[in-house]
């Protein structure tokens, strides 16, 4: 006997923002906070069974598919409206680059607290994993490639592409374990240490470029980049960081993301899509993001467990890793042997990364510093871009809403 009941119907808030400028008003609406309003309409969540026959590979991706990915943690919802939005748009730009091979004995992949099979948003997708990049320019020009930070997205160059792409073949991609690239558990295939890290990104610049190319990194990725940089600079042009952590006050992630490598506590807060995305974005400076790219950079974690799980061992592994990596940086940086033209550009309003000591650093280095006293270079808001800023020969490269005047140069 089979029995049918009627499907449960449960409330969800809309909220609809705007940007605000911090220094208009005094106000929290004017303080650089969310402008919200709720708006109250029912959501129905759908009990059934997986259909087997979606074999398409972009499938692990559709937010609003009617069931669950079949990993315990997935939701079927977690859009505003049946047309089209920036995350579909975004996704529609780019193509997987399969780099990497996975690793492993290939046993499917349970999760860490019921230890049931996990979906195939979990799994690792064959025996190379698929990286989400998004191309813009002629492939025969320069190559010059755009790398996000933690805890972000290639969605934050959406603006830079097109730009570049009037002289350079530019590329940005996501990390594996964020945006639509492959999110495997840990421990089944990739761990997220930092050094899987380096060799996965080695993997992929041979995979997109055959010449010589530029690194731009932002955050806390960027000693993974400057090693990777150090094993292999004959590949490199030019190389660009963005607020990168260079002295030993930035080799401690903020609490905001240390709070994911926490035993249990971790687990829940990852599981949060405010938590684990809106709050880490928003932490980092003074501005608010719209809604519409929110919900793009929400989504993963609205689609599948499998995003939390991966933030949880990235934020453990840099917990464990970055200050060795951070020593090394600086090392390889000032060392003689370094060749590659080296830019640090810095937005002096970032919450996580102070700028004491940088510009004595890039001084030792002799590296050239972009000083940007006005702007949070900061994982959500640097591409939203008002101002060209020159950097060596390689490019003029947009960063986040600056007039000339707040621009200094070392």
């Amino acid at each position: 006997m089979a029995i049918r009941g009627k499907p449960p119907t449960v409330f969800s808030y809309q909220f609809q923002s705007s940007l605000c400028s911090p220094t208009s008003s005094p106000s929290l609406v004017n303080g650089g906070f969310f402008k919200s309003k709720a708006q109250r309409k029912p959501l129905t969540f759908r009990l059934s069974r997986s259909s087997s026959k979606a074999n398409d590979p972009q499938d692990d991706y559709l937010i609003d598919a009617p069931v669950s990915a079949g990993d315990g943690f997935s939701f079927s919802g977690g859009k505003y409206s049946d047309g089209p939005n920036p995350s579909d748009e975004w996704f529609k730009q780019g193509k997987f680059v399969k780099a990497y091979p996975v690793g492993g004995t290939g046993e499917k992949a349970k999760d860490p607290i019921f230890g049931l099979t996990m979906g195939a948003g979990s799994q690792a997708s064959g025996d190379v994993f698929r990286w989400f990049s998004v191309e813009s320019g002629n492939a025969d020009n320069p190559t010059v490639i755009l790398i996000h930070g933690f805890p972000s997205q290639a969605y934050s160059y959406r603006k830079v592409l097109p730009v570049l792409s009037k002289n350079y073949h530019a590329i940005a991609f996501d990390w594996l374990g964020f945006g639509f690239s492959d999110k495997p558990q840990p421990r089944y295939g990739f761990d997220y240490t930092l050094s899987e890290y380096v060799s996965a990104l080695e993997s992929f610049v041979n995979e997109v470029a055959t010449n010589k190319v530029s690194l731009v990194v932002q955050g806390y990725f960027s000693p993974v980049v400057v090693k990777y940089a150090s094993k292999h600079q004959e590949k490199l042009n030019d190389l660009i960081l963005l607020n990168p952590p260079l002295t030993a006050k930035h080799a401690n992630l903020p609490s905001t993301l240390s709070i994911f490598s926490n035993f249990l506590l971790g687990e829940i807060f990852s599981q949060d899509p405010l938590r684990a995305s809106d709050k880490a974005l928003t932490s980092c400076g003074p501005y608010a993001m719209k809604e519409d790219d929110a919900m793009v950079y929400r989504r993963p974690y609205l689609t599948s467990g499998s995003s939390g799980f991966a933030l949880n061992a990235i934020s453990r592994a840099m917990k464990k890793e970055l200050k060795a990596y951070v020593e090394d940086t600086k090392a390889i940086l000032m060392d003689k042997n370094w060749k590659v033209r080296t830019t640090v550009c810095w937005g002096q309003r970032d919450r996580w990364l102070n700028y004491d000591e940088v510009e004595d650093f890039c001084k030792n280095s002799n590296h050239k510093l972009i000083e940007l006293p006005m702007v949070p270079i900061c994982h959500a808001f640097k591409c939203h871009l008002l101002t060209k800023i020159p950097v060596q020969p390689l490019m003029q490269l947009y960063v986040c809403e600056v007039s000339p005047a707040e621009i200094k140069i070392n």
